[in-house]
C-alpha cells in the first residue's frame, strides 16, 4: 500500500518512500490521502538562484528562514549561490562548510553553486568533485571584496576548465567599465539618487556583457548559464547567441515581470537590485520573450540583507530583493491569469527546465520514478500579501508586501513529505543535498 495518495479532479497521484510509483484515475488507497480536487499541482518549484548567506551572515537570511519563505512558495529545492556567506564557496573546504550548515537548517533540498573568481581556476575540479551546480562569475563589482569580478581572461580560463568538468557557468551580465564610469560621472550630490542609480546601469551595460559572455563561451565549448537578465533586448541577444552555437540558458527573475523603475521611486532601496528594474517598455519586451518561449528559467534571486543595510542614502544600501516566496504567485497572476500563459510552460520554467539544464536527477517533473516533489496551488484564489504570510527573516523588507496575487499555495510536499500546508511550516524532517549527473 502507498505511503500517500493525492485525489486529484483527473488522476490521482500514489507516493511510496518519497516516489511517484503510480499516475492515474481512482487508485487504490493508502495509508493518508490528500484531497487535491480543486487545485492544479505543480512540480515543486527548483529555484536556481537565491543568497541565504550561510555561514557567516545568518542575520541577512539563513537557510532555517530562507528555505521555510521557499516551501511557503511552492518550493522543494534551491541552488545557493556562492557569495555572501563567509567564506564565498571558491574553495572545496568552503564548500564542506556550507553543505553541513545548510543540511542542519534547511527544510527544503538544495544544491551549490560554486564560485569562479580570478585565482581560484585550480580549484575547480575539486568544488566539482563535491558536487557544485556550476560555477557563478561577476562581470561587474559583486558587492564584495572578498568575491571580486572575473576579468575577461578569468573569465575565458574559467569557461575552459568548466567545459572539460562539464559543468555550465553562470554570469552576472554587466559591464563594469560602463556602470563603474556611469557612476563616476554623476555629481557628488546626486550620487545618492534613485535616478542616478538608474542611470548609471542601463540596459547597454547587460547588451555588451552579454553579447561578450556568449563569444567566450562559444569559443571556449562551454556551457553558459545568464543569470537575471532585465531586458526583452537582453534575452534576444542572448537568443541570437544560441542560434550561432552558444550553449546559453537564460534566466529572469519575478521582480523583472512585477516591478518598474517608477516602483523603485516609490518603494525606495526594498526594490534595489542589479541589473535594477526597467522601465514599462523594456519589461513588456521582457513578457513579449517569456510568453515567446524564449526565457528557459525564472529564478528569485532572492537576496536579502539586514534592516539597516537598506535605508539610508540609496547608493550605499545594499542591493538586492528578498522574493524567494513569490515566484510562483507572480507567474500565476500576471503571466496565467494576465496574459494567458499556459500552466505547464510555468511548470517549465520552475521545475523541468531547472532539472534537466542542471541535470537534477529525479527532479522537476510529475512521473512515475521522480521523487514526489510537489506544490498544490489554488489558481483561482486571491490573497492580499501580508507580513505574517512572509517566512523570510525580515518580512517587512519585501517589495511584493501588500500586493493582490491569484494564484495561492496550500500545500508543499518534498519527496512525499508535506513541508508546508494552509499557512504554517509542518516539516518533520531536513533537507538533503542534490548535485547534478556529470
Amino acid at each position: 500500500m502507498p505511503d500517500l495518495v493525492l485525489r486529484g479532479d483527473a488522476q490521482d497521484i500514489a507516493i511510496e518512500d518519497g516516489t511517484i510509483v503510480a499516475i492515474g484515475p481512482d487508485l487504490p488507497g493508502a495509508v493518508e490521502e490528500i484531497d487535491a480536487r480543486g487545485l492544479h499541482v505543480f512540480p515543486g518549484l527548483i529555484d536556481v538562484h537565491l543568497h541565504f548567506n550561510e555561514p557567516g551572515r545568518t542575520e541577512w537570511e539563513g537557510a532555517a528562514t530562507g528555505s521555510r519563505a521557499l516551501a511557503a512558495g511552492g518550493g522543494t529545492l534551491f541552488f545557493d549561490m556562492p557569495l555572501n556567506s563567509t567564506p564565498c564557496t571558491v574553495d572545496a573546504e568552503a564548500f564542506d562548510r556550507k553543505r553541513a550548515a545548510l543540511a542542519t537548517s534547511s527544510i527544503t533540498d538544495f544544491a551549490l553553486w560554486g564560485g569562479l573568481i580570478p585565482g581560484n581556476i585550480p580549484e575547480m575540479a575539486e568544488l566539482a568533485d563535491r558536487g557544485v551546480v556550476g560555477f557563478k562569475a561577476f562581470l561587474c563589482d559583486s558587492g564584495l571584496p572578498e568575491f571580486p569580478r572575473a576579468d575577461d581572461l578569468t573569465l575565458f580560463d574559467g569557461l575552459r576548465e568548466a567545459a572539460r568538468l562539464g559543468l555550465p557557468v553562470a554570469v552576472h551580465a554587466e559591464s563594469q567599465e560602463i556602470t563603474k564610469q556611469l557612476t563616476e560621472r554623476v555629481a557628488p550630490r546626486d550620487r545618492g539618487s534613485v535616478t542616478a542609480f538608474l542611470a548609471s546601469r542601463p540596459v547597454i551595460a547587460e547588451l555588451e556583457a552579454i553579447q561578450r559572455a556568449t563569444l567566450l563561451a562559444r569559443e571556449a565549448g562551454a556551457k553558459l548559464h545568464i543569470v537575471h537578465v532585465s531586458s526583452g533586448r537582453g534575452v534576444a541577444l542572448a537568443a541570437q547567441a544560441r542560434a550561432q552555437g552558444t550553449d546559453v540558458s537564460i534566466e529572469t527573475c519575478p521582480h523583472y515581470l512585477f516591478f518598474t523603475e517608477e516602483d523603485v521611486e516609490r518603494l525606495g532601496a526594498i526594490a534595489k537590485c542589479a541589473p535594477p528594474l526597467r522601465d514599462a517598455v523594456e519589461q513588456n519586451d521582457l513578457w513579449t520573450q517569456l510568453l515567446a518561449g524564449v526565457v528557459d528559467i525564472v529564478a528569485s534571486d532572492h537576496s536579502p540583507a539586514p534592516p539597516e543595510m537598506k535605508s539610508g542614502d540609496f547608493a550605499t544600501s545594499w542591493g538586492g530583493i528578498a522574493g524567494v516566496q513569490s515566484t510562483l504567485s507572480v507567474l500565476v497572476d500576471r503571466g496565467y491569469h494576465c496574459r494567458q500563459l499556459p500552466l505547464d510552460r510555468i511548470s517549465s520554467l520552475i521545475a523541468a527546465e531547472p532539472a534537466r539544464r542542471f541535470r537534477i536527477p529525479g527532479k522537476g517533473s510529475i512521473a512515475i520514478g521522480m521523487d514526489a516533489d510537489l506544490a498544490l496551488v489554488d489558481v483561482s484564489r486571491s490573497a492580499q500579501l501580508q507580513p505574517e504570510h512572509l517566512m523570510q527573516r525580515h518580512p517587512l523588507h519585501n517589495p511584493y508586501l501588500g500586493s493582490t496575487f491569484r494564484g495561492n499555495v496550500e500545500r508543499t510536499i518534498r519527496r512525499g513529505e508535506t513541508i508546508f500546508a494552509s499557512g504554517k511550516i509542518t516539516a518533520r524532517s531536513p533537507g538533503k543535498f542534490v548535485r547534478p549527473i556529470r
